[in-house]
């Protein structure tokens, strides 16, 4: 695996996200779709917290000693308990930026890294450490486009109320 890559792909995630919410007032930061998905807030706090209290830890925690058990996780828990909804758009983006330099600092200071050590996950069995590595980055992949996805469907709300449709751009298609 070639971690420099994937450290220097990690480091922009931040920055792209700021940029295409660049002009999201706090009510469509928080709007909902009527399926209950997240908001773009409740995303934006919940990537934070990933990199913060799961990713980083876990894979800290697998490389040192995969017997330790990983710390709990539940992220519909914490988008409730925390409050992600009630939080501030800016602040948050500024959150989740300063999570994600830790923990690229964190990966950076790695010297040659073990990927193959593997944490015995209770659910799904054996979780190397590498596993662990391209996940992070996937995770971010799935999280952009669900913020496209919340970008998408504020469209259609927002053209619904003159009688517009999306119809012209294409369906979304998962």
């Amino acid at each position: 695996m070639n971690l420099l890559r994937m450290i220097a792909r990690m480091a922009h995630t931040p920055a792209a996200i700021k940029a295409i919410l660049k002009d999201i007032d706090s009510a469509d930061a928080r709007w909902k779709p009527t399926s209950g998905a997240w908001s773009i807030l409740e995303i934006v706090n919940h990537l934070a917290d990933e990199d913060r209290d799961d990713f980083r830890l876990r894979l800290m925690s697998t490389l040192d000693d995969p017997s330790r058990p990983w710390p709990k996780n539940d992220p519909e828990a914490w988008a409730r308990e925390r409050k992600y909804n009630t939080r501030d758009l800016d602040e948050s983006l500024k959150r989740f930026a300063a999570e994600r330099r830790k923990s690229l600092r964190f990966l950076a200071a790695l010297q040659k890294p073990k990927w193959k050590t593997a944490y015995i996950h209770p659910k799904i069995g054996p979780v190397t450490a590498g596993e662990l590595m391209v996940s992070w980055q996937a995770h971010d992949a799935l999280h952009i486009r669900q913020i496209a996805k919340r970008l998408f469907e504020l469209a259609e709300r927002d053209g619904a109320k003159d009688g517009f449709t999306t119809r012209y751009a294409g369906e979304w298609k998962a």
